[in-house]
């Protein structure tokens, strides 16, 4: 009889068990840090994901003072995430600013450590959620654009495109990235006086010319030149190279601010030419 009555007590353990080993796996999400040694992001699924279907990801790091809290809860990113149907992944620099090289303060560590923050957000993001590997996109404002130029430039074979907004690198600009050649899509506000296109100086450091970095990157991608197009309220110059890949540059009239809608545009252009 005891027997008997142990063959479903174990089977309903083991059934429990598993219960709770795949809630811990999802312990976390828009509202909930999800933890990677002593960092975190956090994760919005799109509205009515069933669980199981794999969906792009777009990681975004803020800006300067910014954090993952408020990333996740700006309303207009969340709706712009929703509309492409993508999880949003909002992640957070060790500091009040992500570690980049040539940064203010006498920085010269090249930013290794956030290099592999980026990689480990993902690799996370994908083992707990449905996440296409395959189609995940870096995006930031600011010194978050700042640190999507960086990764594109040092750290580009892990993520399927990048979209820098109001920020490129600090000076001098790299003379050269490393394989392989990314997707790139870059907004800047034609006003902008925080980091003005042509750079400015900031606590001994210099921000760079956005012109020179993606004059570097072109020649870098062997892209053809760059026409101009308009699209809504953009200015845009846009480019391909021969293994179909983009580096497009768009205007708005404007200051250094972050505008969600952009998110959308620069998706639809990868989308369009096939990289998404």
């Amino acid at each position: 009889m005891t027997r008997i009555l142990l063959a479903p007590l174990r089977f309903l353990a083991t059934f429990l068990g598993l219960c709770l080993f795949a809630g811990a796996a999802h312990a976390c999400g828009a509202d909930t840090q999800c933890r990677i040694d002593d960092r975190h992001y956090y994760i919005a699924m799109p509205p009515g994901h069933d669980g199981r279907a794999q969906v792009p990801a777009l990681i975004f790091a803020h800006g300067l003072q910014g954090t993952a809290l408020g990333t996740i809860r700006n309303p207009r990113l969340r709706a712009v995430a929703a509309e492409l149907g993508v999880a949003l992944i909002a992640v957070k620099s060790k500091g009040i600013s992500w570690a980049m090289q040539n940064a203010p303060g006498g920085r010269a560590d090249p930013g290794t450590d956030a290099l592999d923050y980026f990689d480990a957000v993902k690799a996370d993001a994908v083992a707990r959620f449905a996440i296409d590997p395959d189609r995940v996109v870096v995006s930031g404002a600011s010194t978050g654009g700042m640190m999507a130029w960086t990764l594109a430039c040092m750290n580009s074979g892990n993520f399927a495109g990048f979209i820098p907004m109001s920020g490129t690198f600090w000076a001098p600009i790299p003379p050269t990235c490393a394989d392989p050649i990314a997707n790139i899509v870059h907004f800047h506000g034609d006003k902008d006086r925080t980091v003005p296109l042509t750079g400015r100086e900031v606590a001994g450091a210099k921000q760079g010319d956005v012109g020179e970095a993606l004059a570097m990157y072109r020649r870098f991608g062997g892209f053809g030149e760059m026409r101009a197009t308009n699209r809504s309220d953009l200015n845009c110059r846009e480019s391909r190279n021969r293994q179909g890949k983009i580096l497009n540059f768009c205007l708005y009239d404007g200051g250094h601010s972050f505008r969600s809608a952009n998110v959308g545009v620069a998706w639809r252009m990868m989308q369009a030419a096939g990289q998404l």
